[in-house]
């Protein structure tokens, strides 16, 4: 099966990313492009070897390759981990297609890097904030189990947003969780796919 391009609103839902990588370590040695694509709608990530399936597999997924692994993983806001992990050295991010969301996001952080970089720690702050909101009302609401409630004692949060706040909250809590997801950055306590809006 040969890979199909992106092509209108698909990069609404789909996205690939891509890695040149020799089939050996000698200078002369074949350079293949090794591609995942993601259907969001779809549970399985494809590798397509010089544009035909060579591997499928569920995230997360290591797809073998020349000198290391594909590694690939989802959340549920979009691509979480897209790196190519060498059998030495660090691991090296796969360049999104430049028609997918991805790539049109790593533009403009090509053309603009101050404002990409503003909106990057933006979206750090906003799940941040979340983060602070959410846990103390997640106390309360476990110390109003009866038994815990009996046991151990109430909590009261003392942060009581109106309800037009925590919706504004929620709604750039989602859009924070989808730049992080464009940029392929992942945290363990912030990007647990901001649990703290499910």
């Amino acid at each position: 099966m040969h890979r199909s391009p992106i092509g209108g609103w698909e990069c609404v839902w789909r996205s690939t990313f891509s890695i040149a990588l020799k089939d050996g370590d000698h200078e002369d040695d074949l350079l293949r492009e090794y591609t995942v694509d993601v259907d969001y709608f779809d549970w399985d990530i494809r590798l397509y070897t010089d544009g035909v399936q060579t591997a499928v597999g569920s995230y997360p997924v290591r797809f073998p390759v020349p000198g290391g692994l594909i590694h690939a993983d989802l959340s549920l806001y979009g691509a979480q981990r897209m790196h190519y992990e060498p059998d030495v050295g660090e691991p090296v991010l796969l360049k999104p297609h430049r028609h997918s969301l991805e790539g049109l996001r790593a533009a403009v952080d090509h053309r603009h890097p101050l404002a990409s970089r503003i909106v990057s720690w933006t979206a750090i702050a906003t799940l941040l904030i979340g983060l602070a909101v959410f846990i103390p009302l997640l106390v309360q609401r476990i110390s109003e189990i009866e038994w815990v409630a009996e046991n151990i004692g109430t909590f009261v949060s003392p942060i009581n947003l109106p309800g037009w706040l925590n919706g504004t909250l929620l709604v750039a809590g989602i859009f924070a969780a989808l730049e992080r997801a464009l940029t392929i950055r992942s945290h363990c306590l912030i990007d647990a796919d901001t649990w703290w809006l499910d």
